[in-house]
């Protein structure tokens, strides 16, 4: 073999080494940085499958948080107060004054015309409270059909309240259709509970004569019945809810002169 030929061939087989070489690292640059990108990707696939988990959690929830509530709204997401207080409130009401409470319910609003002249103990205790925030978030606890929503217990099973008890005020001519009255465990037991009169066969369950046991606190217009049967449509038989009904907040507004308040037909 010429020389010239064993050395072109030797050039020409250096080359193709040295090519080989270039590609081989090549071939592991490429790899190298497609295992880091690989690397850099695990951690926010992780974190992307997390978020979506928790994101299906949180909607299921939701979903299912929002069907137990009734009239198609949702859970509140504040907590009832727990703060009760050793002694009732001072007066702080004038009962010369007409005292008005928009009840904001899950089902709509309930507007009460409070009786201040016939119970001023009893509305200022509940104007005092309203205000304060006690009864945001609280739930109708008992809802008996043809009878009562009752509510105004910031434990949601019937046992709690403000920490006081008060004298009676009872109404001087009975129930109706549209009451609110206060309930009790007794005589001089008066808290925070309250209960709305749906119906006239409710109002005669609560007592047809004197002496009435319950204290009055005010009577509803006739959009707020309306709520109050609204509510009462998810009473169980066991008085116990079918779905959750809540009071979100209690709007007090006071004015000097009076206004007559009109009920719904039961």
């Amino acid at each position: 073999m010429p020389k010239a030929t064993k050395r072109d061939r030797q050039r020409q087989n250096k080359e193709a080494r040295r090519a080989a070489l270039q590609e081989a690292e090549k071939r592991r640059k490429r790899n190298r940085t497609i295992r880091n990108l690989v690397l850099l990707l695990i951690p926010l696939v992780v974190i992307f499958v997390i978020l979506q988990l928790t994101n299906s959690d949180d909607d299921s929830k939701d979903t299912k948080s929002a069907s137990n509530v009734a009239c198609g709204a949702k859970a509140p997401s504040g907590k009832p107060t727990s703060t009760t207080l050793a002694a009732a409130p001072p007066m702080t009401i004038d009962s010369a004054k007409q005292y008005t409470a928009v009840m904001k319910t899950s089902c709509g609003d309930v507007t009460i015309a409070l009786d201040a002249a016939a119970a001023p103990q009893t509305v200022n205790s509940f104007v005092t409270l309203a205000r304060s925030g006690f009864y945001d978030n609280t739930q109708f606890h008992r809802i008996v059909p043809d009878f009562v929503d009752q509510g105004g217990d910031p434990t949601g099973i019937g046992s709690g309240g403000p920490g006081y008890e008060l004298p009676d005020e009872p109404p001087a001519d009975g129930y109706k259709a549209g009451s609110v009255a206060m309930a009790n465990a007794g005589a001089g037991t008066t808290g925070s509970q309250f209960f709305l009169v749906v119906s006239d066969t409710g109002a005669q369950n609560l007592g047809t004569t004197p002496p009435y046991k319950y204290s009055s606190l005010g009577t509803m217009d006739a959009a707020g019945l309306k709520v109050a049967k609204k509510i009462n449509s998810f009473g169980g038989a066991d008085e116990q809810p079918t779905k959750k009904v809540y009071v979100l907040g209690v709007d007090i507004t006071e004015s000097d002169s009076t206004t007559t308040t009109t009920t719904a037909a039961p």
